[in-house]
This record gives C-alpha cells, structure tokens and sequence, in this order.
C-alpha cells in the first residue's frame, strides 16, 4: 500500500512588518479615538510572523501557524487588508511553476494574501502531521482523519476566495483547480483512515464494503483532477500512480468485504466473483499496509469457495461487468475553516476597533464638530460685531471718570494697556507671525516629496509597460494612485485654504498695527498720544448710569459665552459600545440614526443657550447705539478723543483675537505635519512594495526569456535612474522634520475644520492595490479641533484675494511629458 501523501509547504522571505504597520495603524487612526500604543502588539505579531515561515518542522508549528493565522484574521477585520503596504512574497510550494508557464514566486502588498498563504501552509502541515501518524492506535487513526478533513476545508475554503485575495495571476499553487485537486485528494486520504480504522473496529462488512467504496469513488475523483491540463506537471512523478495504485487497491478491498456479505447470504457465485476481482487487486499491496494480510486472506477465501462450488452448490459465477455496485458511505467531510484556530484565544488588536465602527465614530466626530464649530462660530461673530460696535462708540471709556481738565487716560484703557503689555504687545504678536512662513514651508516640501516619489514610480512602471508590452501585467500605477493622489490634491487644498486665512490675519494685523504699537508703550506715551477731552456739562449723570449698567450686561454676555463655548468644546459623545454592538447585532453600522439622538441630547441645552444670548445682544447692542447717542447729544456729539479711544479699544479686541489665532495656526501646522509625514510614510511604503513586485515581476519575465531563443530586452537607461534606490527604493521614511519653535505638536483631534474654508469634511484614503474594489470607505486625516482660521474677519474688513487654486500633476500616456512639481503658492507674509 502506498504511503499518505501530503502538501508540500510555501516558503516566504523575511520581511519588515513593524513599520509599515504603525503607519497605517498611525494614519488610519489618527483622529484621537484611540490611546492605545500597539508597539508591542505589532511586534509579538512581526515575531510570530518569522516562526511561522522558518520553524515549520518542529512539533509546535501548527500552533504558530494558528496563532500568526488568528492574528492576521483580527487584524485584517479591522483596517483595509489592502492598505498594507508590506510586500509579502511567498514562492511556488511545487517549484516548478516558471518551468510551465507560471510563476516561482508573487509579491503582493495585501493582509488577505498573507492569510491565504498561511492557511496553505496549515493544510500542508496538517496533512504533514495527518502523514506522519502511526495507522495501528485508536488516537492516531482519530488524529489523522481530523487533520486530513481539516485541510480539506482549508483547501476548499481557498479555491472559492483565492482569486478576491489576490486579484491576479497566482503561482500555480494557488491556482483554483491546484487547490480543488489536493482538497479531494487530503479528503480522499481522509475516507482512507476512517476506512482503516472500520477494518481495526471489525466493523460490519456491509458498512466497512460501502466505506472502501467510498475511497474508491474519492481517488478517482482526486486522480481527474490531478490529470487536467495544466495540472499534471505540477506533482511529483510517482504521486499519480501512487493514487492509482490506492484506487485499484479500495476496489479490491470494496469487492473482498462485499464478498463476505454474499458469504453470510450464502450467495456463493457472487461471492467467488467478487473475491476474483479482490484477490486481483489485493496481490499488489506493498509489505506493512494495515490491510497487507488480507490479500492473502482473500486468495485462500476464493480457492475455498470455489473448492466447495465445485463439490457442493454448482452456482453460475457471475461476470464482473454484472455485479452489483456497491453503495457508498461518505463518512470523511470537508471541515469548514474555523473562525479561531489557536486555543489560546489571545487578540494582539483587541483595543483596535473594526474599520466600520471607527469610519463610524469619524463620521460621529465630524458631526459633533460640524454643530459645534458653527455654534462656536456664531458666538465668536457676535462678539466680534459687539466689540466693533463698543470701540465705534468708545466704550467703556466715555463714561469712565478721567482726569482734572478731562485730561488722563481712562481706566478701562490703562487695564488694556497693561494686560496687551503683560502678553509682549506688538514685538510678541511678531513673533508669532514669523513663525507660520516656516511651517507652511515645511508642509509644502513634505507634500512635494510625496508627489514627487508617485510620480517617479508612475514613469518607471510607464517605461517598463512600454518596454515589455503586454507581458508587463501588473495594475498601471494610475489606477492604484487614484485615491493617493486625491488625497494629495486635498491636502493641497487644506494647506491653500491655511494661506488664504493666514492672508486675512495679516490684513487685520496691518490694520491695527499703528494702534497696538501705541498700546504697548508706557501710560505716559499712550496719554500723550490721545487729545484731550472737551469740558463736560454734568448733566449726563443719569444717561452714564444707564450705559455703566449695559456695560455690565455686556460683561455678562461675555462670561456667559465664554462658558459655552467652553462646554461646547469639551462635549465628548462616546458611541464606541452602541457602534459595535449595533455591529455586531446587524452586521452595519447606521451611524445616521445613532449619532442624530445622543448629538441632539448632549448639545441641544448648549444650542438654546446660545441661541438666548444672541437674541439678548440684538436687544441690547440696540439700547446701546440709542442711550449713547442721547449722550452724544447731550455733550455735543463726539470728540477727536472719542475716536482715537475707539480705535486703542478695538486695537486691543484685535490684539486678542490675534493672539488666538496665530496660537491656533500654529497648532493648525504642526497636526497638518504629523499628518502629511503619515502620509509621506504610507506613500514611501507603497513605492518599496510596487518596486519589490517589480523586481520579482522583472526575475520572472527574464527567466522567461532565458529559456525562449529570443532574448529578453534590457530595461532602458531612464529606468535605472528613475527606480534607484534614493528615488523611490528607499525603505526607510523620509526624515521627520525638526519641531518648531512653538514646542511639540498635540496630537490630532477629532474635530473637523469649520466650514469658512475648504476644508474636507469627510476625509479620505489610501488606495486598494492591484485593482481590489473598494471594502472600505477611506479616510484622509486633517488637522482638526476648532481652526480660528475660518473665523470670519471684522465686517468693516475686506477678505483678501484667493490664492491661485492648486493644479495636481497628471500621469502621462508616456513617461515623456510629465509635469514637473507645481510651484509653492503665494506667500502672504511680507514683511512691511
């Protein structure tokens, strides 16, 4: 009898995982739902990857083949399995494939291809570890029938989703009709041991006959299979007939148990018939099979029978052609693929949620922000349209007692004084704004070194295309980028919107300049800079009394909106447990009607009381304007001194808002750093995994043509310089640039940008290798929490211009013609 046979395993190359990973695990998750460092995890899975692929013949491979498998599962539930920028390449597991029109080896940047390939390697070591198993004890005839119907499942499992994971032309191993030859043959070998142990049990023959029946029917099918076009010269030279030979030798012994049950029903005729044909078939089994005594047994039977025909019953023997067949019994079965394999049970991602929950909690974050930044938004332009209207009528100060002569400054300007002097008045107001042209700089050359290594890789998979023709048949480098490069026109856009606000800080900047100098100096400077006041009447008491109680109010309103806003930022809605169970339950996510109830309980109280104070400033801004005229009136109307105190109390309500928001743009930058360099990373291991897919395509094509007469073509020059190492090759990411000079950036926040500037409210993503279709919404990350960028100007301000909007690069027909990187957009930041 010949011996078990088993898949011989796929063998991988080590590669760096570690890196990779914390990119995508960075950039995909990176708007602060998570605090959770997986460095540890990424590197447990980085060490479970390397004992997988090297230690597959010691005893406890199989559990790390379970363990690396249950990993890669979990994680790739998670985030887009063709986000992996990693080149796993995994070779023929028959080596012969290059020989008849195939590959040796394939190299594709995608989760889902790993987890094929190590689920190969768990059916190969199962019927590996199935092969090895003593046939003669009860526990390794149970062992072996399980891993033998195991690997049939995984191998099942396979052929129907080979071609989802991979998207291209596979190594013959993987190929569909390779897989559905070695899953019935691993479940022809399974009937084979069940059959084994019938005849161990002594079971019925009746039943033992239909499930050597069975086993014949199984290696008729799997030898088909294995003798298709394509498939034969793919198995060692003695694997069909040793199949053949088991298909001859399970009819046998079919025909031998048959013939003891006509034996019992004294059915002689048919029995000597029956024990022809197995003693025929039995003579052939090899010394050592658990069946190898029953050949004999089965010629001594037939020479009995035939002996006591003779002399007693004097039956016909039938033809064989006129046997009855045998019925089948299929005990062995195709065990489906189990969703965990390890015992051990343990989730290196446990704390990463699945891609739907987090697209799920964006989608809820970018909501919260969206009401949050326009009710902020509101407050902030009615308390900019109050302090205009407060410093056109020049209060508090008109009403504040003054000096003898009406000499002296107010008191309400000496506190502003004070405080705009306590901040570093005009010279720190500088210093900020010095600061945004390096940034914005900064940002522009990361985004350009991005475009620029898609583009290098773009001409060099162009210049090879031209060069090979229709042999180069991995996906164009423009379908693949499609998602790449609008991500990069996106950020281009966030970044022109960033230079068209940074233009109206410095419009309100230069026109509050003179007075804010003029705060900063001495009370001294600042008194002898402002005309005295006309002599007053005294008969404006009452009307003063009435404007010092409005000014009040206004305090309050200030307060008051101080505190929204306050509320408003640090209201935190966490839907995390209602998204995964709704997951779970439906299999979707209706982020919609989730987040509309619990956004509408948690900020409708902060809605109704922004809503009151607005409403309680058009009432009062109207008593303000109506008893300030009837002082006007009452004094004259409004002096020289009036206007020059309006313009120092609207050049410090400037200052502030300044302030704030060169503070707030300068966070702006450094988040949209740390997003650009994840972005710049993610491009960097995209052009690694398309070069390393391009030397195993360029090995296979020349080993091709090393064995055809004509000889392959040599790569043009161009290529060489546009695939060198520096250019595109590099592994490692380009340089984190040096922090500024305000300190480190706070990570990204959830919230998106308020809708004053361009900026995307749903972001998106990387692309789906090799033509994958789109499994995930994908997200582009920009720098959030309230941007005071979009805060619009003073309505008596003008906007500046809009910068000459951003024109992304085109992939050429033809690597000649390709435009060079756009030039850096305007900049706003003349020093005057």
């Amino acid at each position: 009898m010949a011996e078990l046979l088993c898949v011989p395993f796929k063998k991988s190359a080590d590669v760096d995982i570690i890196k990779p990973l914390k990119n995508l695990i960075h950039s995909t998750y990176n708007t602060g739902d998570l605090n959770e460092d997986f460095t540890d995890a990424i590197n447990e899975l980085s060490r479970l990857r390397t004992n997988a692929i090297w230690k597959v013949f010691e005893k406890s491979s199989l559990d790390v083949l379970y363990s690396y498998y249950d990993q890669l599962a979990s994680l790739e539930s998670k985030i887009p399995p063709q986000e992996v920028q990693i080149p796993f390449k995994w070779k023929d597991a028959f080596d012969k494939g290059s020989l008849f029109g195939g590959r040796m080896s394939l190299t594709i940047s995608s989760l889902a291809y790993e987890r094929m390939c190590i689920l190969f390697n768990m059916a190969a070591m199962q019927s590996t570890i199935a092969a090895q198993q003593p046939l003669d004890t009860e526990d390794s005839l149970k062992l072996a029938a399980k891993l033998f119907q195991q690997a049939a499942g995984i191998l099942n499992y396979m052929k129907g989703n080979i071609m989802m994971a991979v998207h291209q032309e596979t190594t013959p191993d993987l190929n569909p009709d390779t897989l559905n030859a070695l899953a019935q043959l691993m479940l022809a070998q399974a009937q084979e041991v069940i059959a084994y142990k019938c005849i161990r049990d002594e079971m019925k023959d009746s039943m033992v006959a239909k499930v050597c029946s069975q086993c014949e029917e199984l290696f008729m099918d799997a030898v088909r299979s294995m003798q298709k076009d394509g498939q034969r010269a793919l198995w060692d030279r003695d694997w069909i007939p040793a199949i053949q030979a088991k298909q001859q030798i399970f009819r046998g012994l079919t025909q031998y148990y048959q013939a003891q049950v006509c034996r019992a029903n004294k059915a002689v005729g048919e029995e000597i018939a029956r024990l022809q044909i197995a003693s025929e078939l039995l003579k052939s089994m090899r010394e050592g099979s658990p069946v190898y005594e029953l050949g004999a047994k089965a010629a001594r039977q037939l020479a009995a029978a035939i002996r006591d025909n003779d002399f007693i019953y004097h039956e016909r023997i039938p033809e064989a052609r006129t046997l009855e067949p045998v019925s089948r019994a299929p005990v062995a079965q195709a065990l489906p693929v189990q969703e965990r394999w390890s015992p051990k049970h343990l989730d290196l991602f446990e704390k990463l949620v699945p891609m739907a929950v987090h697209q799920a909690m964006q989608a809820s974050s970018a909501r919260r922000s969206e009401i949050v930044n326009a009710e902020i938004n509101k407050l902030r332009e009615a308390t900019q349209l109050l302090n205009s209207i407060l410093a056109s009528l020049n209060l508090p100060a008109c009403i504040e007692t003054e000096g003898a002569g009406g000499a002296g400054l107010p008191e309400s300007i000496r506190s502003k004084a004070a405080a705009l002097r306590a901040e570093g008045g005009l010279p720190a107001l500088q210093r900020l704004m010095a600061e945004l042209p390096d940034l914005l700089q900064r940002n522009r050359e990361i985004l350009t070194e991005a475009e620029r290594m898609l583009r290098e890789e773009a001409e060099a998979d162009a210049a090879l295309r031209a060069q090979f023709g229709a042999r180069w048949s991995r996906t164009e480098s423009a379908k693949l980028t499609e998602a790449i490069r609008a991500n990069a026109a996106k950020y281009s856009q966030i970044i022109d919107g960033a230079v068209r606000a940074d233009a109206i800080v410095q419009q309100k900047f230069q026109q509050h300049k003179d007075s804010i100098e003029l705060l900063s100096r001495s009370d001294g400077e600042i008194d002898a800079g402002v005309p005295d006041a006309p002599a007053s009447t005294g008969g404006d008491a009452d009307l003063v009394r009435t404007l010092r109680g409005l000014m009040n109010t206004v305090e309050e309103i200030k307060s008051e909106r101080d505190s929204i806003e306050s509320e408003l930022k640090s209201a935190t809605i966490d839907l995390r447990e209602k998204f995964l169970s709704a997951l779970a339950a439906d299999g979707a996510v209706d982020e919609p009607a989730i987040s509309a109830g619990a956004l509408g309980a948690a900020l409708a109280p902060l809605q109704r009381r922004a809503k009151e104070s607005l409403t309680r400033q058009e009432t009062l801004a109207g008593e303000l304007q109506r008893v300030h005229a009837a002082l006007m009136e009452s004094r004259g109307g409004a002096s020289n001194r009036d206007e020059v105190l309006g313009k120092l109390c609207a050049a410090y309500d400037a200052y502030q808002d300044l302030t704030g928001n060169l503070k707030e743009g300068v966070k702006f930058y450094n988040d949209l750093t740390q997003l650009l360099v994840a972005f710049q990373n993610k491009v960097s291991d995209f052009c690694f995994a398309r070069k390393t897919e391009k030397d195993e395509l360029l090995k296979d094509l020349t080993q091709e043509a090393s064995r055809s007469p004509r000889p392959a073509p040599a790569p043009p020059t161009h290529y060489q310089d546009a695939v060198s190492e520096p250019a595109v090759a590099k592994r490692e990411a380009p340089p984190r640039p040096p922090p500024p000079s305000a300190g480190p950036a706070a990570p990204p926040a959830a919230a998106a940008a308020p809708s004053a500037l361009p900026y995307p409210q749903q972001p998106q993503g990387m692309p789906l290798p090799y033509g994958a279709p789109a499994a995930y919404p994908m997200y582009a990350p920009m720098p959030a929490l309230y941007n005071p960028y979009a805060t619009l100007p003073y309505p008596h301000h003008v906007r500046a211009p809009p910068a000459a909007p951003y024109q992304p690069y085109q992939y050429p027909q033809h690597p000649a013609g390709y435009p060079q990187p756009p030039p850096a957009g305007y900049n706003p930041y003349q020093q005057h």
